[in-house]
């Protein structure tokens, strides 16, 4: 089936393009034509002065819609799946926090089992935790955390192949091994609630640990040992100029400046926006099926208030804080959650760019407010308020 999106600004690898449209075939791009003239048995879709952008590829994200991935079960995994399909993620690798190994594995068969769906928008699991330095637990669930244990993660290594991402604090006993393990096996190993020194991050960078998790959240940055400066985690990882970095862009998380100053240093190729969204994320503020949360001020905290909980962000939100808050230009910030993740995740070949041959993943949002109009997933339409 043919469909043709007319009637939009298009943003192409080669930049914006004026008065084009976009060809869909089946699940496929099948042409981004630089005209608006109607082919011959197609539909059209009349974007109305929209912009089309690659749809958002979330890369680190807990639940939504008032599930949690840590459920392990299918159930809740189209649930959360869905709820940010409506909110412009074609694309998602579901994560889970600190767990234990049989709800490790509860989540990757369902993984797995979804993966190898049709036209699936879930394209691998992501495990942060549970090796993670205690006094950088945050939301984490404390007991379960500890030092990487070989006899645990690699069982889970060579059993799943769902998995594609493992977030872990490099200072840690055993973590260039669990790092090695991690790339002998395709897995990105990523810096995640660490007190990491400079040594620490440049030795596991080495090793190939080349990605940092929640930039700035649970990581030190400069501090004072006596009266000498001593970088903290954030600054090595800006220094070690191939490590690519996530930002939570609520504008909470990560104050909008500071936002700015990632993407100034860091640049596009090297930051990806993520939502690090709980189950309270897409439930219209409602958050009592967990005791635990709270809302306060736009984020999810535990109800004891010790520690922000994650984000209720969605992919929409994302993009209007960095152009509408951080003051970053709106083209990179559409490639910032399409492109630059589908690169750090091993997906360009097929997705994060609108060009012939990718994946029919598409957004359509107003130019002005940029309001989410318009989700296809792989040539599905998902969401329409044209």
């Amino acid at each position: 089936m043919l469909k043709q999106i007319t009637n939009c600004r298009i943003l192409t690898p080669a930049g914006w393009l004026e008065g084009g449209s976009i060809l869909v075939e089946d699940n496929k791009i099948k042409e981004v034509l630089t005209s608006a003239a109607p082919v011959a048995g197609a539909e059209v879709v009349d974007a109305k002065n929209c912009i089309a952008a690659p749809g958002g590829i979330e890369m680190h994200v807990h639940g939504g819609g008032g599930r949690d991935f840590m459920e392990g079960t299918e159930e809740a995994f189209r649930v959360a799946v869905n709820a940010h399909l409506q909110n412009g993620t074609t694309a998602i690798f579901p994560t889970l926090s600190s767990s234990t190994v049989p709800m490790i594995e509860a989540a990757c068969e369902t993984c797995d089992k979804m993966m190898a769906e049709p036209d699936s928008p879930v394209l691998g699991l992501h495990l942060e935790g549970p090796y993670f330095n205690p006094k950088q637990a945050g939301a984490q669930i404390p007991e379960w955390i500890k030092a990487p244990v070989k006899d645990e993660y690699a069982p889970l290594l060579d059993k799943y192949k769902c998995l594609k991402r493992w977030d872990e604090a490099p200072e840690l006993p055993g973590s260039i091994e669990f790092i090695e393990c991690c790339k002998e096996h395709g897995v990105l190993p990523s810096i995640g609630h660490t007190r990491a020194t400079y040594e620490d991050v440049h030795r596991a960078n080495e090793a190939g640990m080349t990605h940092a998790t929640h930039f700035y959240n649970a990581m030190p940055v400069v501090y004072k040992n006596r009266e000498f400066k001593v970088a903290g985690t954030v600054e090595s990882i800006f220094a070690e100029q191939n490590m690519t970095v996530e930002m939570i862009a609520d504008g909470i998380h990560v104050p909008p400046i500071m936002l700015r100053m990632i993407y100034q240093i860091k640049g596009v190729e090297k930051t990806a926006l993520v939502t690090d969204s709980l189950a309270c994320s897409c439930t219209h503020g409602d958050a009592a099926f967990d005791p635990r949360v709270i809302l306060e001020d736009g984020v999810c905290k535990l109800a004891d208030r010790s520690a922000l909980a994650g984000s209720i962000a969605t992919m929409d939100r994302l993009i209007r804080t960095c152009v509408q808050q951080a003051g970053i230009p709106l083209e990179d910030a559409f490639r910032m959650s399409s492109e630059t993740p589908a690169r750090i995740m091993g997906v360009l070949d097929c997705k994060g760019t609108l060009e012939a041959g990718k994946d029919a993943d598409i957004v359509l949002y107003t130019p002005e407010a940029l309001e989410l109009k318009y989700v296809m997933q792989m040539g599905r339409e998902v969401r329409n308020e044209l």
